[in-house]
């Protein structure tokens, strides 16, 4: 009776077919006579404004008083979430792009980051660092560039002829600690397996202490 006191025959529609907002398609109407855009998810919906079906959508009439219409919903009366004209279901996880992983819940969705958002401060093996994209990898990464020189190269790529991995840099060695006798001097540089600053210590003699004088006979 409700299908024979809506629809009509023959069929009147409109000449232009409406113009459907952005993942809303174009689907025929309850009567199955005029096109209309199809209605989504949390929108109204009754028995001539139907559901996007593509999305697997019904029009759920659970929550709405009697003779009233209802609400776009999924067939299994679970809540979805709606990102960039995609519709995920009820706690199903997805990955709008490789940096983050979402996760539908009660309508909405939650993102967390898959890359490290770390901070690294400038240390003295490291001056000048510098966070950039890899190609062939999704997350940047921190790579140490020097100062009076583009990329630090990886000791390990360096041919084993050559001393050092990266151009030698050090202070001259301060004065020896002790003004007679055995001490240690110090200096700052690279020179090392790692090319890292390091503090090293040699030891050092500035001139023999002098013998202690004899002592008084008693």
């Amino acid at each position: 009776q409700v299908c024979a006191q809506l629809c009509r025959r023959p069929c009147y529609c409109p000449w232009v077919p409406p113009r459907c907002p952005r993942g809303s398609p174009l689907v025929l109407d309850g009567c199955g006579c005029c096109k209309i855009c199809a209605r989504r998810l949390g929108e109204p919906c009754d028995f001539l404004h139907v559901c996007d079906q593509s999305q697997g959508l019904v029009c759920d009439y659970s929550s709405a008083p009697a003779g009233t219409g209802g609400t776009c919903n999924f067939e299994d009366d679970e809540e979805g979430c709606e990102v960039n004209g995609r519709v995920y279901r009820e706690g199903e996880v997805f990955q709008p792009s490789c940096k983050i992983q979402c996760h539908c819940l009660d309508g909405g969705f939650n993102c967390i980051p898959l890359c490290q958002e770390d901070v690294r401060l400038p240390t003295p093996d490291c001056p000048y660092p510098r966070r950039v994209e890899i190609p062939g990898k999704c997350c940047p990464e921190w790579i140490c560039e020097a100062q009076d020189q583009h990329l630090l190269r990886d000791a390990r790529a360096v041919s084993p002829l050559q001393r050092y991995p990266c151009q030698e840099w050090g202070t001259e060695w301060s004065a020896c600690s002790a003004t007679c006798g055995l001490g240690f001097a110090t200096r700052v540089s690279n020179q090392n397996r790692y090319c890292r600053l390091e503090t090293q210590r040699r030891l050092c003699m500035a001139r023999p202490c002098p013998a202690l004088p004899a002592a008084f006979p008693a």
